[in-house]
């Protein structure tokens, strides 16, 4: 891992925008054979030979390894709320990480794939670059038990699907493909066409191809864009600061009494009743 110090970017100095290598760092070969990395917080997560590794990077200098989850190939991993979504070679597979220190996979929900590679979240679906097997769309409302939705190739046309982005354009959802060989792929995923609810918070895709563009070597990653705004990371950090004296955004332990337990266990409601409030068991009960 090689951290750059960022600074000389963001302090109005234009003359100083040099970078320079501040840390060249992998303690015992840990990370050899790196690479991706999803960033969450202060948290790195780091697919490498020996599997997910999670890095500890509060003190950007003195990183320290938090916990290694073996994995079989680990290829890619995107991140949302607890848990982080990773393809390996058997497929997707959810990693609870509420607790990066003790990070619980859910082997029995992995959703086989012949070539899961890159992965984007939108809301409760993930979108897996799946090689020939062309977009594989996966329902992850629940985490623990997710379910594949659909693969979609375009009818043949997509062949070697090595990475994948999800944005939205007014009220439709498109999906850009890096298709390795086939160039790059433009799927629209939900239109008030072909989706009448496109306006639900999660609609289902009903993906079509709509555009495509022959690159003159293969496409391979795709570059993300803004698909969210947040006041702050992961962990607690501030990252903006909006035009309002005197508010501020919650810190990690405000949100994290959201939905944690005293024990740092999440807590849960049931669709039992219309009143409901987590209860010092954990699950809320009607009538609560």
């Amino acid at each position: 891992m090689i951290l750059t110090n960022v600074d000389t970017l963001a302090d109005g100095e234009p003359r100083n925008n040099f970078l320079r290598r501040a840390l060249t760092w992998n303690p015992g070969g840990i990370l050899d054979g790196a690479r991706h990395l999803t960033i969450g917080g202060h948290y790195a997560y780091i697919m490498a030979k020996a599997g997910l590794v999670i890095v500890n990077l509060d003190q950007p200098l003195q990183p320290r390894v938090e916990s290694v989850v073996p994995l079989d190939d680990g290829r890619a991993s995107a991140l949302q709320f607890r848990y982080l979504f990773v393809t390996d070679a058997q497929g997707l597979l959810a990693i609870d990480v509420t607790d990066p220190k003790h990070p619980r996979t859910v082997e029995a929900n992995r959703v086989p794939l012949a070539d899961g590679r890159r992965v984007y979240l939108a809301r409760t679906y993930a979108y897996v670059a799946g090689g020939r097997q062309g977009l594989a769309i996966v329902d992850i409302e629940r985490p623990e038990h997710m379910r594949l939705d659909q693969l979609f190739n375009a009818g043949g046309r997509m062949v070697d699907a090595r990475d994948v982005v999800v944005a939205s354009t007014n009220a439709s959802l498109f999906a850009y493909v890096a298709d390795g060989i086939g160039g790059l792929k433009v799927l629209q995923l939900t239109s008030p066409a072909s989706q009448p609810k496109f306006y639900g918070f999660s609609p289902a895709p009903k993906p079509e191809m709509i555009a495509f563009y022959p690159t003159q070597s293969p496409a391979l990653s795709l570059s993300k864009g803004l698909d969210r705004d947040r006041a702050v990371d992961e962990t607690g950090h501030q990252i903006a600061v909006f035009g309002r004296r005197g508010s501020g955004p919650l810190s990690l332990k405000d949100a994290q009494r959201l939905y944690l337990n005293p024990d740092g266990t999440p807590w849960f409601i049931e669709k039992t009743g219309l009143a409901h409030r987590p209860n010092p068991g954990g699950v809320a009960k009607a009538g609560d």
